[in-house]
């Protein structure tokens, strides 16, 4: 099967400085990977490097085509979706409806009125009318309503309430996801995607730090919550991090067997915020 995005020794070079060092990663077709990371780690970097928007070093394929040298064939099958949306001011919402569906071979017309109608959104308002978090509701629906095989989500949800971030999430998977669908999401609240993706990929000063699968995190990553008395036995094993939180000792551990940790205290499957901040603190996975 040929992969989504397959990339080797990725690295670009703004002058002197690197904003992605080396990045290997492949992703397969029919997955949901969440691209994670602080500011400045990369993740925009390697997004606009899929997309065609920036010369970058090292093999790269997306689509099974070179996005520096076969971006117009690659787009056709791409939607994605920026940290800021933009969009004419001046234009009414169904004129550009009806301008996205003259444009774009694979929009879906009917499909974008049924985003918008779960909106307050109305087809007669024009585009400065609207509110910021109305603005990301039109350019998500316009997005998703283009049936592509690769879509890539900068911050989608950047701008939006709680309410509608849990709608567009929803939305995503079941009325927009299918096998035939790829998808990489970037976003600093990591916890709205926990139950959405499949992989991870994190990344930390320019260079990839994990990337697996949600299955293998379950089993691979546990929390204890450690008393006092069994401190030094806990600290004996290597956890990758260590917290205090209300008096609690909390362990975060890395490929220890589950019976071997369940004398040391109350264990749990911990949050992807949890790993990914150890993942910063130098640990590489």
């Amino acid at each position: 099967m040929t992969a989504a995005v397959c990339a080797r020794g990725l690295t670009k070079h703004y002058g002197k400085s690197k904003a992605v060092d080396n990045l290997s990663f492949e992703i397969q077709p029919g997955r949901i990977v969440g691209l994670i990371g602080a500011n400045g780690s990369g993740k925009t970097t390697t997004l606009k490097a899929i997309l065609g928007l920036i010369p970058a070093e090292g093999e790269l394929k997306a689509l099974g085509l070179d996005p520096r040298a076969q971006r117009d064939a690659l787009m056709q099958d791409v939607s994605f979706i920026a940290d800021v949306a933009i969009l004419p001011r001046w234009i009414k919402v169904h004129e550009l409806i009806k301008f996205m569906e003259g444009v774009h071979p694979k929009f879906d017309r009917i499909k974008a009125e049924r985003y918008i109608a779960n909106t307050k959104i109305q087809s007669h308002m024009r585009v400065k009318e609207l509110s910021k978090g109305m603005v990301v509701q039109l350019h998500l629906a316009l997005i998703m309503a283009v049936n592509a095989k690769l879509l890539i989500l900068d911050e989608p949800t950047l701008g939006l309430d709680i309410l509608y971030r849990k709608q567009f999430y929803r939305s995503l998977l079941e009325d927009y996801f299918d096998a035939d669908k790829t998808i990489i999401i970037t976003t600093h609240q990591i916890e709205e995607i926990e139950h959405v993706v499949s992989d991870l990929i994190f990344i930390n000063k320019k260079r990839i730090v994990l990337q697996k699968s949600m299955d293998s995190m379950a089993t691979r990553f546990i929390e204890v919550d450690v008393s006092a008395e069994q401190l030094s036995a806990a600290q004996a094993l290597q956890p990758i991090d260590q917290r205090n939180v209300l008096g609690k000792n909390i362990l975060l551990f890395d490929g220890v067997a589950t019976d071997t940790l369940a004398p040391l205290g109350q264990i749990r499957i911990p949050s992807l915020s949890d790993i990914f901040v150890a993942s910063l603190k130098g640990t590489t996975v």
